[in-house]
């Protein structure tokens, strides 16, 4: 900054209120300062302004899998919303694993970042550390889910709705033998698309074989098991609604190892739209 002063012929406060922005500074002045850190190359230190500011214009954001489709579509569209808006997105990976999600959110506050993104892990206990993030004035919005005890912001879809929508479909083209793959049910929107599930059917006034609810991770290894056992039981279901496409995707697989055609043996619904899923055909 001294020498960017220096070859401004203006004072180092000068400076510091251009890359700061801290107070009005003449248009002239401003020129000739922004001219000699265009021709030294300087670079301000973000690191450095937030821990002065203690805000960064980092956001944090922490998601449960980073190979599942759904969720790279919503660090997207909240990198594409942040960056208009001259933030940046710190993204950090889970693995599903509750512990390692806790070490996340723990540590991104250490970056003083300027708010925090999370789409909750299955198991996660982490509703103290946002109300820590809450107290510290650093808006927190959970996404997609919430964990136990949460009362803040959340940007959710209709859950129960979709899946009652879902399931009441299958019953009106004629399923009498309905199947559910449920997600990890400590999940809120998995026990919500499965409360839907069940909706449906208790308006059909129909009843659903205690062994046709089956539980998985949300995964297409999980769902192909679940399928699997679904499938090979007697008499078997005729619809399955999968409580997301990764799972939706696992029963197409059961199905076709089991010889099985989508949708003259076996209807499937799944849950998120994902874009493969215009893709499948078992014929």
């Amino acid at each position: 900054m001294r020498q960017i002063a220096e070859r401004a012929g203006v004072s180092i406060g000068t400076v510091s209120h251009v890359i700061n922005e801290t107070a009005t500074v003449r248009p002239k002045l401003r020129e000739r300062v922004l001219e000699a850190i265009r021709s030294m190359g300087y670079q301000p230190s973000a690191l450095a302004q937030g821990l002065r500011k203690n805000r960064t214009n980092m956001l944090g954001m922490v998601i449960p899998d980073i190979t599942n489709p759904f969720f790279p579509g919503v660090v997207r569209g909240v990198e594409d919303v942040a960056y208009k808006r001259s933030f940046r997105v710190i993204l950090c990976n889970a693995d599903n694993d509750p512990s390692k999600e806790a070490s996340y959110v723990r540590e991104l506050r250490s970056y003083h970042i300027a708010g925090l993104l999370i789409i909750p892990a299955a198991g996660a206990d982490i509703a103290g550390h946002l109300r820590a993030y809450a107290s510290a004035s650093v808006p927190v919005v959970c996404i997609d889910r919430v964990p136990d005890g949460w009362k803040g912001d959340a940007v959710l879809v209709a859950n129960a709705e979709g899946a009652y929508l879902a399931t009441r479909h299958l019953i009106q083209m004629g399923h009498k033998r309905l199947a559910v793959i449920a997600g990890p049910l400590g999940l809120t929107n998995a026990a919500e698309r499965l409360k839907g599930f069940k909706r449906a059917l208790n308006e059909a006034h129909m009843e659903i074989e205690p062994e046709f609810v089956q539980e998985a991770r949300f995964d297409t290894a999980s769902g192909y098991q679940a399928a699997l056992r679904l499938l090979r039981m007697l008499p078997r279901p005729t619809a399955i609604f999968a409580c997301n496409d990764l799972m939706a995707f696992g029963v197409l697989q059961a199905a076709r190892e089991l010889s099985l055609r989508c949708p003259e043996d076996l209807s499937i619904a799944g849950f998120d739209c994902l874009e493969f899923t215009r893709f499948t055909d078992l014929r």
